[in-house]
C-alpha cells in the first residue's frame, strides 16, 4: 500500500458540477470544503475531455497547496493527480507504487475482485436512496454494507450514495472506513457547512482505538 493510502482521509468528496447552485463554481466549491477540512477529493466530470479536467485538477492543488489534499481522478489517469478511481466495469491498471488507486464496487465479486488486484481503497454503493444517481439498484442498507465490509478483508471501505450526517454516523459501526460524498455537499449553497456537519456526525460515530484514528479533516 502506498504511503498516500496509509493516510488515506475518512471522508472522500466526489465531484459532479451539474449539481451545484446556480452560479456556483466547482473549483471554488471543493476550496471551501478544503478550507473546512476536507483531504481526499474524486474529481469526476466525465462528460470533459481529460484536458479540461487535468486543468481542474491542476487548479484545485494550486489552490489548495499547503494543505495536502490528496485529488484522484475518476475512470483515467492525468497528470495532476495523485491516483485513479476506476469504476466497478473498467478494466485494470497497471498499479504504480506512489498512485493510490481506488475502485467503486456494488456487491461481493466486485470488491473480492478490486481486492485481488490491489485496490488502496473500495467504495460500496448505494448504501442508501441517492438523488445522484436515482434506481441505482436497491439501497444495501448497514447490513448490506457490513457484508460487503467483510469481503474487503481490511481494505478500507468507503460507504457511497445518499449519504447524508445523520446516515454518516452509523457506517463505521457497519465497519466502514470512511464515507464519500457528492450530492449532499455538491447541492447545498454552503458546501463548507454540509461538509461539516458529515464531518462531524461521521467522527461521533468512529470507536476512539489507535487502529481507527485516521485523518476525518478539520
Amino acid at each position: 500500500m502506498t504511503s498516500a493510502a496509509r493516510a488515506l482521509p475518512r471522508i472522500l468528496l466526489l465531484t459532479d458540477r451539474s449539481q451545484l447552485p446556480p452560479g456556483a463554481d466547482l473549483v471554488d466549491t471543493v476550496v471551501r470544503c478544503v478550507r473546512a477540512g476536507l483531504r481526499a477529493v474524486v474529481l469526476r466530470e466525465l462528460d470533459q475531455p481529460d484536458v479540461t479536467r487535468d486543468h481542474l485538477a491542476k487548479e484545485i492543488r494550486r489552490r489548495t497547496r499547503g494543505a495536502d489534499v490528496i485529488v484522484v481522478s475518476a475512470h483515467r489517469r492525468l497528470s495532476h493527480t495523485h491516483g485513479v478511481h476506476l469504476s466497478a466495469g473498467r478494466p485494470s491498471l497497471e498499479s504504480r507504487s506512489e498512485e493510490l488507486l481506488g475502485r467503486s464496487c456494488h456487491d461481493r465479486e466486485e470488491v473480492r475482485r478490486a481486492v485481488a488486484e490491489g485496490a488502496a481503497y473500495v467504495t460500496v454503493s448505494p448504501v442508501a436512496p441517492t438523488e445522484s444517481k436515482p434506481g441505482y439498484g436497491p439501497a444495501l442498507g448497514v447490513d448490506g454494507l457490513r457484508r460487503l465490509v467483510d469481503e474487503a478483508r481490511g481494505t478500507p471501505v468507503f460507504a457511497l450514495g445518499g449519504v447524508t450526517a445523520a446516515g454518516a454516523a452509523t457506517m463505521p459501526a457497519a465497519g466502514a472506513y470512511g464515507v464519500a460524498v457528492m450530492g449532499a455537499v455538491m447541492r447545498s449553497a454552503d458546501p463548507a457547512a454540509a461538509y461539516d456537519r458529515i464531518r462531524d456526525a461521521l467522527s461521533a460515530g468512529i470507536p476512539d482505538t489507535p487502529a481507527n484514528r485516521g485523518d476525518v479533516g478539520g
